[in-house]
């Protein structure tokens, strides 16, 4: 027990991302109506075969169309015999009309059929019978649809009710021999026999084969209930999306090991899949063919909003393969969804502006309606089948999509997580801390404005987030807002603070600009992403110019005041604002910038963070930095150039 308990804590967040995991997979699998069907195709009638050639795995029967059947059993109605016996009730003397013939009640109700003179009709005296025609009897009243245009037969002649008919109908012995016609007729059109061939790859899904690909439908469906088990089905189901939240993992694991590393991350990402499962799921129960109406594209572009473009394509393209074996015509789904989605995905690339958002609405109405408009067109190879309620579908899908930018902010809000949308508003020098910052510490203000633009363009040359890194340099260094005459480059040559103190409280002075600007950070609501340059632009290194003081006096004491509190930088961004604040705050206080000081301070500097290990746990390699080393050396000459002295005019 003592070694499973700190082995249980030791794995403890990947515990959670397991029982997440299944919990979502579960959650989402029970949303879903089960079709309880066997295998179905995916056809039309007209269309071309897409699929393998299709052989009969087992003797099934064609049924005839719901139509024919109606007309076979209407014709044997119209055929069969109606049988009469003599009315007790009609008097003698009655039993005749002016032309001289015999009277019939007449048959009423559908089931009897179309009565038409050559109709069939004995009369039953006894056990015998003898057989006439309608036309040779006067019918009592027969429906006006049922006349005939016939010449040779008397006319339907509605008698008053004092007359009788001689003859009533013998509904019994009718309806048996109706019940015997119609049982004698087959409702098959067909036999196939197991290994015939029902269409080849590529042939035409005529009438007469498409009758054949629904009867084995029907005839699959048949079978599957037989042994039909709902938890098997959904077990199955749920044990697909876990393959699928399994094979995300593994590549977050070995990408994306920052998003997989933060619960909160995690959390989010099952949170919306399950969120768009729940509006899918609605769909599938009520409204089937309108499921393309559920904005699914929202996943990608929120992932590509909080996190990168390939982490945005595998969480959409796992989203998709999950819901894809929940929802009709799954292979449409996928495909219209995966396309989508990388197009959405392509048109985020950089979010710089709200208006980015209506853009994508019509990159991602266009998208739709192009696979529609075309995939008609391969089926059909005509226009004139396309239904303008799916582009109604396709354009509310769009407008739909707009529902991303409030979401945003609120899962911004819910998970603690930054956004470019928010980087871009701390970016602006008008925010509360930089006007603070401008106003208290000039200096320092135009050091971190001149940071933040070498790091923007640097970020850009050697790849990373360059707006992250672009607002992290802005706000390194807003610790000196407490105390801004302690800094050289907010002092006016006239007076400086150290004077009077010790190297000691000197660096103490120093260094605690870094944890007052943890403080202030926090106190103006700065992203943690934001507060990690705070903590990491100076590492863990030394106060320079007080720690090598310091030394010079005593030697063997101890130095740990004059070593900033770190962390050392662990991303690129934040190893780039580190390098950048300390080249560009050396290169300003050079009395003479020819490009050898420059290059000699630059290599210094660099070589000094590589030898003290600042740079061990950030993400850039030997080829970052030297291209860090040659873009700061051009930089800087471009900056700080000896100038050419001008005359004086007199």
């Amino acid at each position: 027990m003592s070694k499973i308990l700190p082995g249980t804590v030791r794995h403890l967040g990947l515990i959670y991302k397991i029982i997440a995991m299944l919990i979502t997979s579960v959650a989402i699998v029970v949303l879903f109506p089960h079709a309880r069907h066997g295998e179905h195709y995916d056809y039309k009638v007209g269309g071309v075969w897409r699929g393998a050639d299709l052989v009969a795995p087992y003797d099934f029967a064609v049924m005839k169309s719901a139509e024919d059947v109606a007309a076979e059993e209407a014709k044997e109605r119209a055929s069969a015999t109606l049988y009469y016996v003599k009315n007790e009730k009609a008097e003698s003397g009655e039993w005749r009309a002016e032309n001289g013939k015999r009277r019939l009640e007449a048959p009423e109700g559908e089931e009897w059929g179309v009565i038409g003179p050559e109709r069939k009709v004995v009369i039953m005296e006894g056990n015998e019978g003898r057989e006439y025609r309608m036309e040779d009897f006067e019918v009592t009243e027969l429906p006006s649809d049922n006349a005939t245009e016939s010449s040779d037969h008397s006319a339907t002649q509605p008698l008053s009710d004092s007359v009788t008919p001689d003859y009533v109908l013998d509904r019994e012995r009718t309806l048996l021999e109706l019940e015997s016609r119609l049982s004698q007729l087959s409702y098959t059109s067909e036999l196939v026999m197991a290994g015939e061939m029902i269409i080849a790859k590529g042939q035409e899904v005529t009438e007469e084969r498409g009758a054949r690909i629904a009867a084995l439908e029907e005839e699959n469906d048949r079978r599957f209930r037989g042994g039909y088990s709902v938890w098997g089905e959904m077990g199955g189901q749920v044990l697909l999306a876990v393959i699928a939240f399994a094979a995300l993992y593994m590549f977050l694991k070995n990408t994306r090991h920052r998003i997989l590393e933060d619960n909160r991350k995690v959390t989010f990402v099952l949170v919306l899949v399950l969120l768009m499962s729940v509006f899918e799921a609605l769909m599938v129960w009520n409204a089937p063919e309108w499921v393309l109406l559920v904005p699914l594209c929202v996943v990608p572009i929120l992932m590509r909003v909080f996190f990168d473009m390939r982490a945005a394509l595998y969480i959409h393209l796992t989203t998709v393969i999950v819901l894809a074996n929940l929802v009709p015509n799954s292979f449409e789904f996928i495909f219209y969804q995966l396309v989508t989605g990388m197009m959405s995905i392509v048109a985020m690339r950089s979010l710089e502006r709200r208006s980015q958002f209506f853009v994508l609405s019509l990159v991602i109405f266009g998208s739709y309606s192009a696979i529609y408009t075309c995939g008609v067109l391969s089926q059909e190879t005509s226009l004139a089948s396309l239904e303008i309620q799916r582009y109604v579908m396709f354009f509310l899908n769009a407008v739909l999509t707009l529902l991303a930018y409030p979401l945003i902010y609120l899962f911004e809000k819910l998970f603690g997580m930054t956004t470019a949308l928010t980087l871009l508003e701390l970016s602006s020098t008008n925010t509360k801390a930089l006007r603070e910052l401008s106003r208290r510490a000039p200096g320092t203000f135009q050091h971190s404005m001149q940071v933040a633009n070498l790091t923007e363009d640097l970020v850009s040359e050697i790849g990373g987030d360059v707006l992250l890194a672009k607002v992290g340099a802005l706000y390194h260094d807003i610790g000196k807002i407490k105390n801004p005459l302690y800094f050289t480059e907010n002092q006016n040559g006239t007076f400086n603070p150290h004077d009077e103190l010790d190297y000691r409280e000197s660096a103490r002075m120093i260094t605690s600009h870094v944890t007052e600007g943890l403080e202030l950070a926090a106190k103006y609501h700065l992203p943690p992403e934001v507060q990690d340059f705070v903590r990491t632009h100076h590492g863990t290194t030394y106060t320079g110019y007080f720690y090598a003081k310091e030394k010079e006096r005593n030697p063997e004491g101890n130095f740990d005041v004059f070593r900033y509190p770190g962390p050392r930088p662990y991303s690129r961004e934040t190893a780039v604002v580190m390098i950048v604040d300390t080249v560009e705050a050396a290169c300003r206080s050079l009395k003479s910038h020819t490009k050898e000081a420059t290059d000699e301070m630059i290599d210094r500097l660099i070589d000094g963070k590589i030898a003290a290990g600042q740079l061990d746990n950030c993400q850039l390699s030997y080829g970052d930095v030297a291209r860090i080393r040659k873009f700061l050396k051009t930089k800087m000459m471009s900056i700080y150039h000896v100038r050419v002295e001008y005359p004086t005019v007199k």
